[in-house]
């Protein structure tokens, strides 16, 4: 099966985590770095990009004829079937002329209303339809239309069109709830988007690929095997909870009082709110300094954490600060990987460390760099996926209006020694 999928403000990062989250993705094509066409056996829908931050819109292959725009019309009526009442309709495009998607809203609201089945549609040629709308309208459950997505593709001298139906849509209202209305934020650390937090834990996942499917071969239990995640820098608790949300069972720790306090609280809340029991998805969460001996019973699969980015910045630091910020941040990301390496052998880790905004570009870590090395330490990326500074296996995550952004590094552990 073949499927489109909008990619977010970083588009190398949303085909890194399609790439980690698909076990047989196959990256077909990328369309002006906004979408990524690839092929996969699975049937993707909206629960599965529920579990996505970087996606915004997936649309789901239904023809591989060779149409024109002129047939457009025939294949909404075909996607929407028999249903009764009056019909609901959307088009998302790419690389479509306006006035070519003005004539098509037209012409398919007309097509419709000569078969007798009232029709309206959201969108328009200026702007396809915010995702909002789509779950307002219903749109991705079918039940009163749907969501056509068109796009134009150029192949060497000649072009053709990719037609498809969309699936799937970020949910901006639940992302706005779980992200504004839990009980603890804390500005003065940072805030992690809920939306990285996820993408966070999806390259976790993938890090766990092989030891998981060794697991569900010996296992007698069916369906997938929950993953133990540890946050050792845990904060109020973001990566947790969306952890808790895919019912993965949580450790999480933090060196400060203030943190474990409010990330239990932000725990309970989500819990009430979504009726997770802890008989059902544990959790635990303790004071620790992660440069200390870690003294945990039984190892999570994953450590997924973002580290540190330092105190919260508005204005481009001077040279001279930006350098004694780099330095205690390498000095911490050494300790914390010597102790991960000392007593949490065996367990890969995804972490973010803070990048700084220069007036002559962006200053990243560098010595932390030799004592991955040194532990032995394998960096990792999912597959398809190209390094986008030379020499740095990780992605960089930024944002044009902040001064701090992340490097995302995902490192195996060090292969057992016979």
């Amino acid at each position: 099966m073949q499927y489109a999928a909008f990619l977010g403000h970083q588009p190398l990062i949303s085909i890194a985590e399609l790439s980690a989250s698909i076990e047989d993705f196959s990256l077909v094509k990328v369309l002006d770095n906004r979408v990524a066409i690839f092929d996969t056996a699975q049937d993707l829908d909206q629960e599965f990009l529920d579990t996505l931050g970087g996606i915004v819109v997936l649309a789901k292959q239904v023809t591989e004829e060779d149409l024109s725009l002129d047939d457009i019309h025939k294949v909404l009526t075909n996607e929407i079937g028999s249903k009764r009442g009056k019909v609901t309709f959307s088009l998302r495009t790419h690389n479509i002329p306006r006035d070519a998607i003005a004539t098509l809203y037209r012409r398919c609201k007309k097509s419709l209303k000569g078969q007798g089945r009232p029709c309206r549609y959201v969108g328009s040629e200026k702007k396809p339809a915010p995702p909002i709308v789509l779950f307002d309208s219903e749109l991705i459950e079918g039940k009163d239309g749907c969501e056509l997505v068109i796009l134009g593709i150029q192949e060497d001298d000649s072009s053709r069109l990719w037609i498809g139906r969309t699936v799937g849509a970020q949910d901006i209202n639940w992302y706005s709830f779980r992200d504004m209305e839990k009980p603890v934020r804390d500005t003065t650390i940072g805030l992690l988007p809920p939306k990285l937090a996820q993408i966070l834990l999806n390259f976790g996942e993938f890090l766990t690929r092989e030891t998981r499917n060794q697991k569900l071969e010996t296992s007698k239990q069916k369906g997938e095997l929950a993953l133990t995640i540890y946050d050792p820098f845990c904060g109020t608790g973001v990566i947790l909870m969306e952890a808790l949300l895919r019912e993965w069972d949580i450790l999480a720790s933090d060196i400060a009082k203030k943190a474990v306090t409010g990330c239990t609280k932000n725990l309970d809340w989500l819990r009430k709110e979504e009726k997770i029991l802890k008989k059902d998805v544990s959790s635990e969460i303790w004071k620790q300094d992660a440069t200390k001996p870690f003294d945990l019973k039984d190892p999570p699969d994953v450590i997924v954490t973002e580290t540190t980015l330092g105190p919260p910045i508005t204005n481009r630091l001077p040279m001279k600060e930006v350098a004694k910020l780099k330095t205690q941040n390498e000095k911490l990301q050494e300790q914390f990987l010597e102790n991960a390496a000392a007593t949490l052998p065996g367990v890969p880790i995804v972490c973010a460390w803070p990048v700084w905004k220069q007036k002559g570009g962006w200053i990243h870590l560098d010595k932390v760099w030799k004592v991955i090395d040194k532990l032995g330490y394998r960096p990792s990326l999912p597959p398809e996926v190209g390094l986008e500074i030379p020499g740095r296996m990780s992605l960089f995550y930024r944002r044009k209006d902040q001064f701090v952004g992340r490097e995302i590094v995902m490192l195996m552990p060090p292969r057992a020694r016979h």
